[in-house]
This record gives structure tokens, C-alpha cells and sequence, in this order.
């Protein structure tokens, strides 16, 4: 979740409000729009192993966002994206790369290097 760095030793120790700080220049536009992937139920199993690829499609799904809003109708000023598990940080940078690049028209042009992200090397519960 979002307080994974908090909790969790990772190569990113990091709190909402330096996320918050560091990535939006402008305080009144310190907006955070939560999306979790993979968004299951507490009873629901699943045994197959979900790739990058797969988990940052989701992450962006208007279905897995905590708040209603369709990022078609905006953009995004910023991006934090917190990944969980064994995972090669080389392959989600890259993953992060290529969405960013193939949605450039929903990330804005004035602020730099607007796409940050952290691996906790610690799997969620469950999976």
C-alpha cells in the first residue's frame, strides 16, 4: 500500500509528505489518487503468479483507483509507483518507462522525471 516504505525496509524509505513535497512543486496541487493492484477480496485465492506488466495496467484502471475519477478527463502531474515482492527493479523501471512514454499525453511536459518508483523486497500477505 501507500505506507509500504514506512513499514518496510526497501530501497526507498520515504513518507507521504516528502512524496507529496518532492514530486508536486505547487502545495495546492498536492492531490493523491490511490490505485492498488492486484485489488482482490480477503477470500479470494488466486495461485498465478501476476507479471509487471499485468500489475501496472491495473495500477492505472480507473476500477482499482480508491477514488472515482477517470484519468482520461486529466492529467497526471506526478506518479509514485510502490511495487511488492520478489520483483527486478530493472523490469519495473522499465515498465514504468514504457507507460510513460506510450501515455505521454496524460503526464504534463513541465515537470521533469514525474514518474518515481520504489521496491519493497517484503510480498503483500496472501500472495
Amino acid at each position: 500500500g501507500v505506507t509500504t516504505c514506512l513499514r518496510f525496509p526497501g530501497q526507498l524509505n520515504s513518507d507521504l509528505r516528502k512524496i507529496a513535497v518532492n514530486m508536486v512543486p505547487f502545495p495546492r496541487l498536492h492531490f493523491f489518487m490511490v490505485g492498488f493492484a492486484p485489488l482482490t477480496s480477503r477470500g479470494a485465492h488466486s495461485f498465478r503468479a501476476v507479471t509487471v506488466p499485468e500489475l501496472t495496467q491495473q495500477m492505472f484502471d480507473p476500477k482499482n483507483m480508491m477514488a472515482a475519477s477517470d484519468f482520461r478527463n486529466g492529467r497526471y502531474l506526478t506518479c509514485s509507483a510502490i511495487f511488492r515482492g520478489k520483483l527486478a527493479m530493472k523490469e519495473v523501471e522499465d515498465q514504468m518507462r514504457n507507460v510513460q512514454s506510450k501515455n505521454s499525453s496524460y503526464f504534463v511536459e513541465w515537470i521533469p522525471n514525474n514518474v518515481q518508483t520504489a521496491l519493497c523486497s517484503i510480498p503483500p500477505r496472501g500472495l
